[in-house]
């Protein structure tokens, strides 16, 4: 990815953001000339590089404080005008020029348009345990890792090309919860020509949408014949291979240190994620 690109898509946002912001403290238009007053530092296209070099190797603000020569408040300000303009960007397309995707729908949409058929899937990532005290401590506590972690929910293409993330949430509510609570039931109505794989985890959606969503099959009883268990072992064995576009999404994603063990305070880490993954897409998408 190139630096100019996200340079110039985001300065218009982050102006307009602080000009607000400003109007909102001062509780009135400016009354200084534009280009009066002190000066932004470090400049917006530092601002940009310390906030994608943090989301790449998750370094201390400190240690970019002390290179750019200012406080490291300044820096963690930075770092928090950013991260949401990144966030927010979407996920570019492939062949498909300034077009992102930002909501499950524009997915369907998408998908329904251009005959893609899309994988799902699930992915944790540690972060900080609750304090003692705190009230739903344990919606954190992953039974399936043994750690506290949030999940998110990953669609990619058939090539492994990530289109959307989200569902960030904690990791005790379910896969196949977290999709129909953001309105993936509706949609698979709403777009009856989208097909989709899934694993285990999604059966409840396939055996809502049997037509649209492909599933491994249940596990036969001991007393089943020979021919089902023979067809069920046959059709587990094929299931993660149709699975593995969307788990090297997931892998893409993991190369980035903070999705491989996210050490920040926690209700930043739905901006860092969803930053990180619109990041990843742009060069997933030149493939």
């Amino acid at each position: 990815m190139q630096l100019g690109k996200p340079v110039v898509e985001l300065s218009g946002p982050w102006l307009a953001r602080q000009k607000s912001r400003l109007r909102e403290r001062r509780g009135h238009e400016r009354l200084w000339a534009e280009g009066g007053g002190p000066d932004h530092r470090p400049v917006f296209t530092d601002r940009v590089i310390a906030a994608l070099v943090i989301l790449r190797f998750q370094l201390p603000h400190g240690v970019l404080a002390a290179f750019y020569g200012v406080d490291r408040s300044t820096v963690t300000r930075a770092v928090h005008e950013i991260h949401p303009l990144l966030a927010a960007r979407g996920f570019a397309v492939p062949g498909e020029g300034g077009l992102r995707l930002r909501t499950l729908a524009d997915v369907f949409a998408y998908a329904q348009a251009r005959g893609v058929e899309l994988r799902i899937d699930g992915t944790e990532v540690q972060v900080r345990r609750p304090r003692a005290d705190k009230p739903g401590r344990r919606a954190f506590v992953s039974g399936k890792r043994k750690q506290n972690t949030k999940k998110a929910s990953v669609i990619s293409d058939d090539k492994g090309r990530a289109l959307w993330t989200g569902a960030v949430r904690p990791c005790r509510m379910h896969d196949q919860t977290a999709l129909k609570t953001d309105g993936s039931w509706d949609l698979f109505t709403q777009y009856p020509e989208v097909k989709t794989q899934v694993d285990a985890g999604y059966r409840g959606l396939a055996k809502d949408f049997p037509g649209q969503v492909t599933a491994p099959p249940k596990k036969p009883g001991k007393d089943a014949p020979a021919e089902e268990t023979d067809a069920w072992e046959e059709a587990r064995k094929a299931q993660p291979s149709a699975q593995i576009p969307v788990e090297h999404a997931n892998a893409e994603h993991k190369q980035w240190r903070p999705l491989q063990r996210y050490i920040g305070r926690r209700e930043y880490y739905d901006e860092t994620h969803l930053a990180i993954a619109g990041l990843v897409s742009d060069r997933t998408a030149m493939r």
